[in-house]
């Protein structure tokens, strides 16, 4: 398996000009993300605070972007990171069924808006995933609930659908087109997730109960703390140092994920720093081992 030296989770701003930079710097890498880079800076009607750019249209920037991106030949890979694991000298990550080794990660996944339900982190693993291909199989012919946040990820949803013999489908954007005979759309939040040992069933903000088997997030970005385990938070935000460090060796993080303010010239310097400590780390480990990394 090729092993990267640096892997970018997220392709708002802060993943671009990590990705950027680190191509500038001449290391091999991945990004992860949308073709479209970033649906908030696209939905953008007007940016007034860009330096140099007075009152660009989100449109207009995210063009700039990927035009920029297919001139340095970087390419985004569009499929979702689920999990990441630190080997001691790597990290694995999981996206959908396939693996991915990478020296150092930048985390740019942006905030997180979606506070934690309770059940959720408890149950993790135990009927809560957010992984539908990883974990699709195991409900086949049961009973889910399905929360989806965006139209893209939407295709997810409909393959639980062709699995699970029940869905309680609970859409958090307009125009959701999922349908079918074992679907139940359901125009309510989840509240809390019910279980012992695991889940048993969902409330809703309604005061709905749903006795399921489980419970799919389908979500843009998976929260950090889920992402990669033990790794520390601040007030919902990943905690960082000036130089973008978290408590993890070679784990980086950028933008909005690292907290306010939220604002694209903020996210796109957190990136350009995130990008050189992780060109420093690696250089500085490739110079304790004599000029080889140890595996």
């Amino acid at each position: 398996m090729e092993r990267y030296e640096i892997a970018v989770i997220g392709s708002g701003p802060a993943g671009v000009s990590a990705a950027l930079n680190a191509k500038i710097r001449g290391k091999s890498l991945l990004l992860f993300g949308s073709k479209q880079l970033s649906d908030k800076v696209l939905r953008s009607e007007k940016i007034s605070n860009y330096p140099g750019l007075p009152d660009i249209s989100g449109e207009e920037l995210v063009g700039r972007l990927q035009k920029q991106l297919v001139e340095m030949e970087i390419s985004v890979t569009e499929e979702a990171v689920t999990s990441i694991y630190p080997m001691g000298n790597f990290f694995t990550l999981l996206a959908g069924q396939k693996e991915y080794e990478a020296e150092t990660v930048i985390l740019t996944g942006g905030a997180g808006t979606a506070a934690r339900i309770p059940g959720e982190e408890k149950l993790l693993g135990r009927g809560v995933s957010y992984c539908a291909t990883c974990d699709g199989n195991l409900y086949r012919g049961k009973t889910i609930a399905v929360v989806c946040d965006t139209p893209t990820m939407e295709s997810e949803a409909a393959f639980l659908a062709e699995l699970a013999g029940k869905v309680y489908y609970l859409p958090l954007m307009k125009n959701s087109t999922l349908s079918g005979a074992n679907v139940e759309n359901l125009h309510s939040a989840v509240r809390e997730i019910q279980g012992e040992e695991r889940v048993s069933g969902v409330v809703l903000a309604d005061g709905t109960q749903l006795a399921v088997d489980g419970i799919f997030f389908i979500r843009n970005s998976v929260p950090p703390a889920v992402l990669l385990r033990n790794l520390k938070m601040q007030e919902n935000h990943v905690a960082v140092d000036r130089q973008m460090h978290t408590n993890v060796e070679g784990f980086f993080a950028a933008g909005d994920c690292t907290g306010r303010p939220y604002q694209i010239a903020k996210a796109v310097g957190e990136g350009n720093i995130a990008a050189h400590a992780a060109v420093e780390y690696l250089d500085s480990r490739k110079n304790s081992a004599g000029g080889n990394y140890a595996d």
